[in-house]
């Protein structure tokens, strides 16, 4: 969807009612007249209150059908003309106007996501986290790109990935219980254990903690 936005997004059509320029939108899932789709990822709309299309098109449809709505006009990508499309309020497609800067944060995201899920084939013989880290920590990541660097957290075992896991709250519950216990894992490994009082990293068989001076 993105190359296919950013390809729209760098043509300009105007609105033959009120010319102001239309707003590059992303169509919703199901179309609103007959259910088959739009047949496109983005189109183009007038979202100008003032326009005249907008502006006497709900005195019209009050009039012809008895009920609150009015219209916007619509082109779709490809076509030379377009046609009004029948809305129920002022905010309608408001939200789905594309940003060029949103796209381009995408963009970045995706391809930081994909640099870090090439070095995962050896980030174990580097004894490098930072792709690890990066796609554990990053929500918009592939779920099966999270969940193999989930997989390498033991073998990798760097107790400093403890700290940026536990300060982060992962939305996929399945996720977070299978990285919970690939830190149990790394902290048997090393012979250690998290406070439960401040939740730093000591010794399994200390008595005190040493940080916050909690007996257990």
């Amino acid at each position: 969807m993105l190359n296919t936005c950013k390809k729209y997004l760098d043509e300009k059509h105007f609105c033959p009612h009120c010319k102001e320029q239309l707003s590059c939108c992303s169509t919703p899932p199901i179309h609103v007249g007959d259910g088959l789709g739009w047949g496109t990822e983005a189109y183009f709309i007038c979202l100008n209150d003032e326009c005249s299309l907008f502006k006497n098109g709900w005195e019209h449809i009050e009039m012809q059908f008895g009920h609150k709505a009015s219209y916007r006009y619509m082109l779709l990508p490809g076509n030379s003309e377009g046609t009004p499309m029948m809305v129920g309020s002022k905010d309608a497609f408001k939200g789905c106007v594309i940003d060029p800067e949103s796209i381009k944060l995408q963009d970045e995201r995706y391809a930081k996501e994909t640099e870090a899920a090439a070095k995962l084939d050896t980030c174990v013989a580097e004894k490098n986290l930072e792709p690890v880290l990066y796609l554990l920590l990053d929500e918009g990541s592939d779920r099966k790109n999270r969940e193999r660097a989930a997989e390498l957290l033991a073998d990798l075992n760097d107790l400093s990935c403890i700290d940026p896991i536990r300060n982060h709250t992962f939305r996929d519950d399945t996720l977070g219980h299978k990285v919970n216990l690939a830190i149990k894992q790394l902290l048997n490994a090393n012979f250690k254990k998290e406070c439960p009082d401040c939740a730093e990293i000591i010794k399994a068989q200390a008595k005190k903690c040493q940080h916050c001076g909690k007996e257990f």
